[in-house]
């Protein structure tokens, strides 16, 4: 199982995973869990009205705009970052908490350095799978690096310019 780092309350706390990640070849497994946006689409409904708490994992090639519908919903959804370079996960992060008002978990999952993490939580995310190992409060120093921001984000942190008052 990955180690999660969930925000919680304007800090990082290790925590633990109630849901399986299931593979579309792969069964599916008893109480909550994350799935393709391909299998949601086939399968979504009845799992829906199981009663289970269901999520979906976005490849960074889709489109986070095609569970509009559904969003409410949902508990988690997860958005991959295949590479460290591919940064399109930022963007759906932004989508779902701006444009579709998502109140869920948003969940980095696949190549995830805390490098990022102050862009993942600007961008929206509030739930992290590691690649890297890393801690909580390594989270944490990496996203209070820097104490301005330069423009508004999903975070809804005051810019510079605000702070000064301009």
């Amino acid at each position: 199982m990955p180690q999660r780092i969930k925000l919680q309350g304007g800090q990082f706390v290790l925590a633990d995973d109630p849901f399986t990640h299931v593979a579309d070849d792969q069964d599916l497994a008893t109480g909550d869990v994350i799935i393709s946006l391909t299998r949601f689409q086939a399968e979504g409904d009845r799992l829906l009205h199981d009663g289970r708490a269901v999520g979906v994992r976005i490849e960074s090639h889709e489109e986070v705009e095609a569970l509009a519908y559904d969003l409410p919903r949902l508990a988690v959804v997860a958005l991959a970052f295949p590479k460290f370079r591919d940064g399109r996960a930022f963007t759906s992060a932004r989508l779902l908490r701006e444009r579709l008002n998502f109140t869920g978990e948003v969940r980095a999952v696949g190549d995830v350095f805390r490098e990022q993490a102050g862009f993942m939580v600007r961008t929206g995310f509030d739930a992290f799978e590691p690649s890297d190992g890393s801690t909580p409060d390594q989270w944490a120093a990496a996203v209070h690096r820097y104490r301005h921001v330069y423009q508004r984000a999903a975070d809804r942190r005051p810019p510079a310019f605000a702070e000064r008052g301009e």
